[in-house]
């Protein structure tokens, strides 16, 4: 039988550890071991940690992958309920929105990756395409981000109707589009520079410039201007 938590030298227990020397000094088990608080009769808190970091088959040694784990699959780990499930991922959502900063407002874009390291952490694991508009000023000085369409698979059945709408809206006379590949490839499709077109075409018309249109994959990101530059060049 396991060693329970309670059973550990003091020094070796989490919130003990956490409380006397900071919690830099914890191993990754040892903060989720906090979060999932009690093991089981078997396995301590640790344990049970640990087996949900064994989960990573991303081949990155992060912890993003919790993102990608349903409540479900939490749920497989004996030990680990709907309860400490959704601990988990509430734990998960708080530190993407920790990374994201709240005050993207005003933030001036000079780049593709000004955009792209707002929104990439977000979008990473995602299963689903999600697709943002980011609306600019006329100093490019970000006004709003906003869902254009979520849960979708297919990026380009979107409407531009429903890209254009806010930007309309607002009066905005700059705009950028993002969206993701679940895949993780950012490679963008023909399809995907084929709307670009379309959408810069009738953005155009409207008054308003389509600056760039971003896909984001895993922890990489393209710019389909970029892309149809080089290949002009080319």
């Amino acid at each position: 039988m396991s060693i329970k938590i309670k059973e550990l030298p003091e020094l070796e227990r989490p919130y003990e550890k956490l409380e006397l020397y900071g919690e830099k000094v914890l191993s990754n088990a040892e903060l989720l071991a906090i979060i999932i608080k009690a093991g089981t009769k078997e396995e301590t808190s640790v344990q049970l940690a640990q087996k949900i970091l064994n989960m990573n088959d991303t081949g990155i040694d992060d912890l993003n992958f919790l993102q990608s784990l349903s409540i479900e699959e939490l749920m497989q780990i004996r030990g680990i309920g709907k309860v400490k499930a959704i601990q988990i991922k509430a734990l998960s959502e708080l530190g993407i929105r920790m990374s994201t900063p709240s005050n993207y407002k005003k933030i001036t874009v000079k780049e593709p990756y000004d955009v792209a390291k707002i929104l990439m952490r977000e979008l990473r694991f995602e299963k689903n395409e999600i697709a943002k508009v980011v609306i600019l000023n006329n100093k490019n000085e970000i006004l709003k981000i906003t869902d254009i369409a979520m849960g979708g698979t297919n990026f380009v059945n979107m409407s531009i109707k429903d890209v254009l709408a806010e930007p309309i809206k607002m009066k905005a006379p700059k705009i950028i589009l993002v969206h993701n590949h679940p895949s993780g490839d950012s490679t963008p499709s023909n399809q995907d520079i084929e709307y670009t077109n379309r959408v810069y075409e009738i953005s155009n018309m409207l008054g308003i410039e389509l600056l760039d249109h971003l896909v984001i994959g895993d922890m990489r990101y393209t710019s389909i201007f970029s892309k149809m530059i080089i290949e002009t060049k080319e």
